[in-house]
């Protein structure tokens, strides 16, 4: 017979250490002083365990590390481009490949060239990345999820997806403005990082297709989206997770990459195309702030790594893991009473931070108080994805509070064992006795775009 254990064990062994080392509260509080309240302005060394983001934080595997040996460094047509370009179009179906420095350099130049002030990009939810790079050029960006998706408490098996309702509305009646693009990014990240249905993508293709509009899939955390449908929806049980990814990725015009997600790599985008008119614009572009075509801001080494990531990320062993070690945590908080996003997402666990601090007002950011008391009490380190990240101001200066104000407990890839995971819900035990007895925050200063990089607070 089969033996079936309770216990999880990471499918992997460790083979070199990192040294981390632990603070006093009084050095925290001084770190935390001098960066202004603002856990992204902490120097790493002052940080246990660090949950700010999964994007490039993730330990290599031997081969990838084998490969960076191996790494073709010339200038134009690298044997390392030329197999991280093989293994794109294998996964994508698309013609077109572009490698960028990271996602955000893809989403600059394609969105630079669709956007500006008459334009607007219809998504389930835009990320932060995403939303500038779209706003910086005049365009406005449109958030379409579900209402009922905002529902925390509740079970719904993809809580990413796009209300279909909304987006046919959208396109049917954006008189005053032309539809740039339609973006659907998966996992959703903003949303607690949700995964979108392929039956929510089929439908979304539909109606791109009606009404003569770009589809573009922000697929960063393809593979983890690959998961949820293997396991969640009906008529993919059977199907590998590449196959699954393959499938959505065939339904998009182009796709955008952080490769330092599911690429599994530390720095890395790509931008793919079928449409070879938009691609020769985007290589135009590339080269002024990127580089060459076959390099596009990367070493041979990044862009061998790349190559075998995106080909190891669809283990099944690897996702398994990566999926429940995620889930461990959430749940475990659930347990304890502390109220998550539910079902928890595929890279990260996200808790609402109004709700876990009913006596602190909006604008003086729950969330940003709840990453403050994590990194004094146990030099954790994560990210406020709430009013500090998304809100906006009336024009009399009012904050216009985002629809969630959640903070997010990122998990980098193969990094952390369940020792640190039990140390973190230790931390929580601690927010949850003294959560009746802390302050919000002030905002002191804050740049015009992507103000919770560089934001600065004082404690009220």
């Amino acid at each position: 017979m089969e033996y079936i254990f309770k216990t999880l064990a990471e499918p992997f062994r460790i083979k070199m250490v990192e040294p981390i080392k632990g603070t006093t509260l009084a050095h925290r509080k001084e770190a935390l002083h001098i960066a202004g309240n603002n856990p992204f302005l902490l120097d790493s060394k002052d940080v246990y365990i660090d949950l700010l983001t999964d994007s490039g934080t993730g330990a290599m595997s031997q081969k990838q590390w084998a490969g960076m040996i191996m790494a073709d460094e010339s200038y134009a047509g690298a044997r390392s481009w030329l197999k991280l370009e093989q293994v794109v179009k294998d996964l994508t179906g698309m013609p077109y490949v572009l490698p960028t420095h990271q996602g955000r350099a893809a989403e600059r130049i394609l969105y630079g060239i669709l956007g500006g002030p008459d334009k607007v990009f219809l998504s389930n939810t835009h990320f932060d990345t995403t939303r500038a790079n779209i706003e910086y050029t005049g365009a406005t960006a449109l958030d379409l999820m579900p209402d009922d998706l905002t529902e925390q408490t509740l079970f719904i098996p993809f809580k990413g997806n796009m209300d279909l309702r909304k987006l046919e509305y959208q396109l049917a009646n954006q008189a005053n403005k032309q539809v740039a693009a339609v973006i659907l990014t998966v996992t959703n990240n903003s949303s607690g990082g949700q995964p979108v249905s392929m039956e929510n993508a089929k439908a979304v293709r539909v109606l791109c297709n009606r009404f003569g509009v770009m589809m573009v899939l922000d697929g960063c955390r393809i593979a983890e989206n690959a998961y949820f449908i293997h396991h969640r929806e009906e008529g993919y049980q059977h199907k590998s997770y590449r196959d699954i990814a393959h499938e959505m990725l065939s339904l998009a015009d182009a796709f955008i990459m952080s490769a330092k997600k599911d690429g599994m790599v530390n720095m890395g985008g790509l931008l793919c195309m079928k449409d070879q008119e938009l691609s020769l614009k985007c290589i135009n572009q590339l080269i002024i702030s990127e580089g060459f075509t076959t390099y596009g801001g990367l070493s041979g080494r990044d862009m061998e790594a790349m190559a075998i990531g995106l080909q190891e990320v669809f283990d099944e062993d690897y996702l398994h893991y990566r999926i429940r070690s995620t889930a461990y945590l959430g749940e475990k908080l659930k347990e304890m009473g502390v109220p998550v996003v539910w079902p928890i997402g595929g890279h990260a666990v996200y808790i609402d931070a109004a709700r876990l601090f009913p006596n602190i007002p909006i604008d003086e950011y729950p969330g940003q108080v709840l990453v403050c008391e994590l990194y004094k009490i146990g030099g954790i380190r994560c990210v406020e994805v709430g009013s500090m990240m998304f809100g906006k101001y009336d024009t009399n200066g009012q904050l216009i509070p985002a629809a969630q104000e959640l903070v997010r407990l990122a998990i980098p890839r193969r990094v952390y064992t369940q020792s640190h995971i039990d140390f973190v819900l230790e931390a929580f035990d601690y927010i949850l006795k003294m959560r009746d007895n802390t302050s919000g925050y002030q905002i002191v200063y804050e740049p015009p775009f992507l103000r919770h990089f560089t934001t600065r607070l004082k404690k009220l």
